[in-house]
This record gives C-alpha cells, structure tokens and sequence, in this order.
C-alpha cells in the first residue's frame, strides 16, 4: 500500500537527524503485518491436510509476531523524532485511513496466536497475548472507524474523485475484531462473560458491515463513472474483498461459538446466518476478485510498477481463503473446500512475490527513501504549494 507523497524533505547542514531511517515510514506499513499473519491463521483452518503445512504455518506466525514488534518500535520512533511528518499523515487524506491497518495488524497476529502459534509458546501464553492484542486491536480499530470519517468530513475536504477502496481500511477493522474475537469464547468464565463477548463482536459486525455499506457504493461510483484508479493505486481494489471476506468468516466463527454460550433457538440462527449471509457474499466477493484482477492487468499494461499497494494482494485475498474454510464447515461442499484450498495457493504465491520486493526495495533503500526532489524550474510568483502531494 502507498501513501500520498510526502513534503519535499531537504536536510539541513550539521549532524543527521536522529532515526532518519523512519522519517518517511507510513501506517501503510503495518499492512505486511495483516499480509504475513493471515498466511498462517488461514493456512491452518485449510480443509486439505499438507504434511509440514502447519509448522510453517507457526513459523510464519513467528515472522508476523517480529515484524508487528519492529513496526510499533519504528513507529514509535517515527512520532518521537518526526512529529511533523506523523501530523502530516494525519492530516493526509490519502494516509490517514491506513491508522486502520494497525488496528488489524494487532487482532491479526493475535488471532494468530491461538490459531497456531501456540504450538510454539503454549496455550495460556497464546490465550493471553491474543487477550492483549485483540483489546488493544479492538480499541484502536473503534477510534479510527470514528476518527477517521471525521478528519475527512471536518478538515479534508474531500472530492468525490478521490474516492480510493482505502477509504474503507478504517471501517474495516472492527470486522477484523468481529471475527477474532469469538475464539476467546471458550476461555472466559461461563455465562455474561461469553455472552458479552459473542455479542459484543456480533455487534462490531453490524457496525461495520453497514458502514461498509455506506462507503462502498462512494467507492464504486468513482471507478464506473472516473474511469481507473492511477496505476499505483489499482491493487488497492482488492481491499473490497476484506470486509466481504471478512463478514463471512465472522458469521461462521459466531455460528461455531454459538452452541456453548446461547440456547438452542438462538445458536441455530446462527448457523442459518452463517449460510444465509456467507454464500451470496462470497458469490459477490468473487466476482468483485474477477474485476480487480482484470484492471490490475490492465494496470501492468500500461506500466505499474511495484509499490507497497501490493500488500493489498494478500491480506484481503486471505479473508476470502478463511471465509470459503467457513462455508466449506458448515455446508459441507467440496467446492467451498476447493475454493479455499485454491485462494491459499494464490495467496502465498502473492505474499512470496509481494515480501521478496519488499525486502529488495529495503535493502536498496527506496521504500524508506525521501522524495525525490523536484526539478527546478520558475515558477509564478503568486504560486504556492502547501501539502507538497503534487511535487
């Protein structure tokens, strides 16, 4: 994922500022935690059984684990030493909805924890730390589903035009708690505690859905009646998939709990609703997963380089990996199972693709680079610029 171009940044004479390295580190950047850990929690619900997948699957987990821990230290860095640069984000419309992708990155890796990296740190180590997470997830997620519309609404000031799918990351991320949350079910006292917690994430899927609902035809508008996104920002179509994906794995995760926390009447609704919901939303998340592809190759056409927008092929896609596993569950279709056993295949590939550029792209040293300056040219006198976004 990418943020708007930054202010044209020129060093001063005299010593280097301290924690130059992450100066120009965006929120944007905690989407490789949500891409790395969602390999492992999908791959090990997948319905086929594949000799070693597991333990890979926890390794990865580990990964996800050190890559969260090393984002939140650089990102703590970044708002010590570079506040003017972390405002500057805030007061960003194209960078402040990726305050979402931290909130996701935490319930993720958390969710991740019990998923399979227990087999590395034990149960109730497991239980503990997705405990932490999924709070803290849960907490930050709620604020910028509020904050973020606001900052638009209030102070961006906003054009239809610039409707991007990354709008949507901030109201994305209580589904993402939606759907994490109920696995801790069974780890709380019986009665009010499971209770409040089923529908405690029963209710951030409302919350979410309907405002995905409200911003998503904002969305779809823009790309029918504006024609393509700019070529950096094409994949970021794939981020529709997350709150499809994602709905569909949290009303068959409510549907799983549900037997050991309501009665009879009330859980078998939620088996219906794990049905009645996830099969025509998958049937649209697929054919939203058809046209995506088709204006990324279009995009790679005409020339779209790598940038950190790829992220957008992983985590989503795997959202759509963990919603087939569901239906597959409770329906029992072979062909859910496949349809998950083949978007896993799609989604390691795109991680593999996506995390081997990242890492060339640090090594170099031009992810975290400062712009490039701008060519000198005159300019007319009453001529201002004061975002920098188009230098």
């Amino acid at each position: 994922m990418v943020t708007a171009a930054p202010p044209l940044y020129v060093a001063s004479p005299g010593p280097r500022p301290r924690a130059t390295a992450v100066r120009h580190l965006g929120p944007n950047w905690y989407a490789t935690v949500m891409g790395t850990a969602v390999v492992a929690t999908a791959g090990a619900a997948l319905p086929v059984r594949v000799p070693g997948l597991r333990p890979a699957c926890a390794a990865v987990w580990l990964l996800s684990l050190a890559l969260l821990s090393a984002l939140l230290a650089a990102r703590t860095l970044h708002w010590r030493h570079h506040r003017d640069r972390a405002r500057a984000h805030v007061l960003d419309p194209a960078t402040v909805p990726f305050y979402g992708c931290l909130a996701m990155a935490l319930v993720a890796v958390g969710g991740g924890s019990l998923a399979v990296g227990r087999d590395w740190i034990g149960t109730d180590a497991a239980v503990a730390l997705d405990a932490v997470l999924f709070c803290a997830g849960t907490a930050v997620g709620l604020a910028a589903a509020v904050a973020v519309p606001y900052l638009m609404a209030v102070h961006h000031r906003v054009e239809p035009g610039q409707a991007t799918p990354v709008w949507l990351l901030p109201l994305v991320a209580p589904m993402v708690s939606a759907a994490a949350g109920p696995r801790l079910v069974p780890y709380l006292p019986a009665g009010q505690a499971r209770e409040t917690m089923l529908f405690g994430c029963f209710a951030l899927f409302g919350l979410s859905l309907l405002a995905t609902l409200v911003m998503l035809p904002v969305v779809f508008a823009r790309l029918v009646t504006r024609g393509p996104l700019p070529l950096a920002l094409t994949p970021t179509l794939f981020l529709v998939l997350g709150p499809l994906g994602q709905s569909t794995t949290a009303v068959g995760t409510f549907a799983e709990v549900a037997p050991a926390v309501v009665s009879a009447p009330d859980s078998r609704g939620f088996a219906v609703l794990a049905v009645l919901y996830g099969v025509p939303v998958m049937g649209f998340a697929l054919l939203w997963l058809c046209l995506a592809t088709a204006h990324v190759m279009r995009a790679r056409r005409h020339g779209m380089g790598f940038a950190m927008t790829w992220w957008a092929f992983t985590f989503p896609v795997g959202t759509c990996v963990t919603g087939a596993e569901a239906l597959a569950r409770h329906t029992g279709l072979v062909a859910y199972e496949a349809l998950a056993t083949g978007l896993y295949v799609v989604l390691v590939a795109a991680w593999a693709v996506v995390a081997a550029l990242t890492v060339r792209g640090l090594l170099s040293g031009e992810l975290l680079a400062a712009p490039r300056p701008a060519p000198v040219a005159p300019r007319p006198a009453t001529a201002r610029t004061t975002s920098g976004a188009g230098r």
